[in-house]
């Protein structure tokens, strides 16, 4: 579907519901793929996914409760055992072991993605109470976050062409 200048008039509005750094990628890439293919794009944070509005990213992954993680690591594809995962410090082991993957693969970090989806002009909502609920102060989100509840999403899911919950 195009408009009346033959460009394209679709529109993609996804929820954005978990905060950690496996989890952050999906959404953006969608988002930034979709607004180049020139789709309005408007995106929901809310829950664990309001952190990845955070100016500060602390992003981290947790294999517990994964058992589909298979990490490349000497030469093979190796799994991490769920009782392996609850031992202390195998989050921050887990996570330098993806951003080294990210890197060495030459993937777009998050913070990257972000500012493309700003560069974009895709929309994106912080939900207001995510915000009060966690005790989250605005000003600790990245310049031009708007805020709103689950009734400026419906707006934007119930006229957009495609909906995604991420």
């Amino acid at each position: 579907m195009t408009d009346a200048n033959g460009t394209n008039a679709k529109s993609m509005s996804l929820i954005v519901t978990k905060g950690t750094l496996d989890w952050a990628y999906p959404p953006f890439i969608l988002a930034t793929t979709a607004a180049a293919m020139g789709v309005n794009v408007s995106m929901f944070f809310t829950f664990y996914g309001l952190a990845l509005l955070k100016k500060d990213l602390k992003l981290q992954i947790s294999p517990l409760g994964k058992p589909d993680m298979e990490m490349p690591m000497m030469g093979m594809h190796m799994k991490m055992p769920n009782v392996v995962a609850a031992i202390p410090g195998v989050n921050a082991m887990a996570t330098t072991m993806m951003k080294n993957l990210i890197k060495k693969k030459g993937v777009a970090s998050i913070e990257d993605l972000r500012a493309a989806a700003v560069d974009a002009e895709i929309e994106m909502i912080g939900c207001q109470m995510t915000l009060d609920l966690f005790e989250m102060d605005p000003k600790d989100m990245i310049d031009g976050v708007k805020l709103g509840g689950a009734a400026v999403y419906m707006e934007n899911a119930l006229k957009s062409d495609i909906n995604l919950y991420i």
